[in-house]
Parts: C-alpha cells; sequence; structure tokens
C-alpha cells in the first residue's frame, strides 16, 4: 500500500534566501537587484522601518518619557532601574519611581500584547525629548558609574525609543535628530567600551543596532526633500566604520557630486581608498586628520592596518643582514617605541637590543586569539578627545 509522503518541512534557516545575521539584508527581491539601495535595515521581529500598506499607523498620546501605567508596574514589581528611582525612597520596599527620570523600556512583541495603546506610545516630539534626557543627563553624567551601567541603560531605552518609531512610521525632522544622536553614542560606545567583558559590553549586538540605526538614518536622508546639515558626517562616518564593504563604498559613490567632494568624505573615500589598495602606511597618516567621533568609527580597522604593515614589511625587508630602525617603524605604526616593540614582538617580529628590528616573512606570525588588545593601541583615537565632554561629542558640537 502506498503512503501518501507528508510534505517536506523547512525551518527558518534552511532556506536557501534566508538572511544572515549581522549584515544588511535586501528588503524584497526588487530591492536586491536595485544598484540605489546600498543599504538596507530591518528590525527585530521582522518590523520594517518603511510604512506598510495603506492603513492609518497609530498616534502616541503618552506625554511622559515612561507611561504612567508601565511605570505603576515596574514600581510594584521592583523593577526600576537605580536612575529611575525617585530619591529618597532608595530604602523603600519597594522604591518609588520618579517620573521624571523613568524611562519607558525595550520590550519584545509577544503574542496577544497589543503595542500600539496610543497611551503607551510616546510621540515624536517626546521622543526626541526622550533621547536629549538620556544623553545629557544620563550618558553624559560625571556622576553616575561605571559607564557600562550608563551604557546599559541608555542603549536599552534608545531601543524602545526606536520599537516607539518604529510603530508609529515616525519620519522626518524628528526622526533624523533622534537617529544622528543615538548613531554617535553606538560609534563612541563602540571606542570607549572596547575590551570590556562580553558581561558588560557585547560589540556585536552593539555593531548590529548601528548598522540598522545607521542604514535607516541614511535613508532618512535620501527619502527626504529638505536639507540635513549633517549628512556629510554621517556619510563619512558610515563609510569609515565600514571601511573596505564595497556596498558602502557604492553608497557614497551614487550620492551627487558636490555632497561626494565635501572634505570629510572625500577624505574617508581617501582612507577606504587606502584599505582596499592594502596601504596601512597612507591609511594611518590619513587617520591623523580625522576628529574624534570619525577617529571612534576608524578605531576598530586599526589592527588590522598595523598588521598589514608589519606583514608587508616582513616580506619587503625579509633580509638575515638588514636592519629597519625602530623609531622609523614607530612613526609610520604612529606609536611610542614600548607599544611598538609589544606590538613587534606579538607578530614574531625581532627587536636588538639596540633598537633595531629585524623582519623575516619566515618568522612572522599571528597573534593567539585574545592576546593582543585593541584597547592598547588606542593613541591615535585618546590623543584626540582631549577635553571633550561626552555632551559635545554626542550632540555634534566636538
Amino acid at each position: 500500500m502506498n503512503r501518501r509522503r507528508a510534505p517536506r518541512r523547512f525551518s527558518h534557516s534552511q532556506r536557501r534566501d534566508a538572511p544572515t545575521g549581522g549584515e544588511w539584508r535586501p528588503r524584497n527581491q526588487e530591492q536586491r537587484r536595485g544598484p540605489d539601495k546600498a543599504w538596507v535595515r530591518q528590525e527585530e521581529g521582522g518590523e520594517r522601518h518603511e510604512p506598510q500598506g495603506k492603513e492609518t499607523a497609530p498616534r502616541g498620546t503618552c506625554q511622559t518619557m515612561c507611561p504612567a501605567h508601565e511605570l505603576q508596574v515596574r514600581e510594584a514589581q521592583n523593577c526600576l532601574h537605580r536612575f529611575e528611582i525617585l530619591a529618597g525612597t532608595e530604602t523603600n520596599r519597594p522604591p518609588c519611581g520618579d517620573p521624571l527620570r523613568a524611562v519607558k523600556e525595550y520590550s519584545r512583541p509577544a503574542a496577544g500584547k497589543d503595542a500600539t495603546t496610543p497611551t503607551d506610545l510616546r510621540p515624536p516630539a517626546v521622543l526626541l525629548k526622550t533621547v536629549c534626557y538620556l544623553i545629557d543627563d544620563i550618558a553624559a553624567s560625571t556622576n553616575l558609574h561605571p559607564w557600562t551601567e550608563v551604557y546599559g541603560f541608555v542603549f536599552d531605552r534608545l531601543r524602545g525609543v526606536k520599537q516607539d518609531m518604529i510603530i508609529q512610521r515616525v519620519a522626518g525632522s524628528d526622526c533624523v535628530l533622534i537617529l544622528e544622536r543615538t548613531v554617535r553614542f553606538l560609534v563612541y560606545a563602540s571606542y570607549r567600551l572596547c575590551g570590556e567583558p562580553l558581561r558588560l559590553y557585547d560589540p556585536r549586538i552593539n555593531d548590529t543596532h548601528l548598522q540598522e540605526n545607521l542604514s535607516w538614518l541614511l535613508d532618512c536622508y535620501k527619502a527626504g526633500t529638505e536639507q540635513h546639515p549633517n549628512q556629510e558626517e554621517f556619510q563619512a562616518l558610515g563609510l569609515l566604520y565600514n571601511l573596505g564593504l564595497s556596498r558602502a563604498a557604492r553608497h557614497i559613490m551614487e550620492l551627487p557630486e558636490p555632497l561626494r567632494s565635501t572634505p570629510a568624505i572625500s577624505l574617508a573615500l581617501s582612507i577606504n581608498r587606502a584599505y582596499l589598495e592594502r596601504n596601512p602606511v597612507r591609511l594611518l597618516r590619513l587617520a591623523q586628520r580625522l576628529n574624534f567621533l570619525q577617529s571612534c568609527a576608524l578605531h576598530r580597522h586599526l589592527v588590522t592596518s598595523r598588521r598589514d604593515l608589519l606583514h608587508v614589511f616582513s616580506h619587503g625587508y625579509s633580509s638575515r643582514n638588514c636592519r629597519f630602525p625602530l623609531h622609523r617603524l614607530a612613526q609610520l605604526l604612529f606609536l611610542d617605541k614600548s607599544l611598538t616593540v609589544q606590538l613587534c614582538l606579538s607578530y614574531g617580529v625581532e627587536v636588538t637590543q639596540d633598537d633595531q628590528v629585524v623582519f623575516s616573512k619566515t618568522a612572522f606570525t599571528e597573534p593567539e586569539q585574545g592576546k593582543l588588545h585593541c584597547k592598547r593601541y588606542h593613541n591615535i583615537v585618546a590623543e584626540k578627545q582631549r577635553d571633550l565632554t561626552v555632551r559635545s561629542i554626542i550632540d555634534g558640537c566636538a
């Protein structure tokens, strides 16, 4: 007796067109083919930033940073963050929430939960006010420590802001202002928290949300007709952060010529060209011309560039009798002598007692994973910060 075979079922991960994590993904087949859609974005749970269909988007009516109902529930469940507790009630059981400091938490979409209730949604003006509070009063505070906890609080609340924006399909100038501050915060955090333990800071999660917010912001620039004074800054930041990525470079080349030829974008293009040509000497030299936030965006590529420099020199100057001056190598790497010696030893490059470097293509080795700490070689970025405050950096005044 022949039995009908049950239809074969595929999991989401088995589908040929299933997107992989951590990358910009095309929204549909048309955009996959279209050359003008270089960067795309996708929010958790399948939410998209663009309008879907013709139904009317909900409009929030909550005029506080945290809806009253949520504040009551979190207060009763003792789920308030210490940054949200009313002064003087810290020892109460449970402590009281401060309506002026409490901020709506990010919550994942759940079955049966209505996320479109107007009283739980904050309108664009309140969302912008919330972001300004998170940056100016929390992230930029000199009294709140440690900064890993500050980052965790601000990061979660910014996700809540983004969620409200998506549900209401916020667009226009308020959307741009919110996204610009969010991108600056995430770029700065990627530098400041580099090397922190994963339980305190996960660079991959930060990168995922930075790419999503940046992609949304660049789409806002493209879709709108109004002038955006900070567009040059963020177009350059996007390329510097995604150095060597073909889609990022293609996006820049599709910009109008007057914008593409501005100083910040021209410099970013030159650095990207040096990176693609594996010319680390030129890249590191050009990096000196970047401002602090641009250097924060570039910093994750500095280890690779210095590694390439030592690798190229290990082949070009590989000779038993050849010696390269340590002080000259330190100048090319933009490091002091002690850090240059440490970096050389990490890659198996010999440094003699009389400060001479002995390159050998057979001796060059890759360091063990986790042994080379990026944060130790942040001097190119640290020197540019000087007396800049967190507030001036994220508000774009640096």
